[in-house]
C-alpha cells in the first residue's frame, strides 16, 4: 500500500464502511495493513485550535517490525 491523501469526508466513509478499522493495537485497513493517520494543515499547527482536525488527512502504512 502506497500513502494516500484523503478529505475529512472520506476518512470519515472509510471508519463507516469498516474499511478502517479501531483495534487495540491501532487502525487497520481493510484488514490487513496498520496504518498511521496524520492530519494535514494549511497552516503552522502551532496556530490551529484544534489539531486533530483537518481537512486533508494521509494514511500512511506502518513498517513491519
Amino acid at each position: 500500500m502506497n500513502e494516500i491523501v484523503v478529505t475529512k469526508d472520506e476518512l470519515i466513509h472509510l471508519f463507516e464502511t469498516g474499511d478502517i478499522k479501531d483495534t487495540q493495537h491501532g487502525w487497520l485497513y481493510k484488514d490487513e495493513i496498520y496504518i498511521n493517520i496524520i492530519a494535514i494543515h494549511d497552516q503552522d499547527p502551532k496556530y490551529v485550535y484544534n489539531v486533530t482536525n483537518a481537512q486533508y488527512y494521509k494514511i500512511a502504512p506502518i513498517n513491519p517490525i
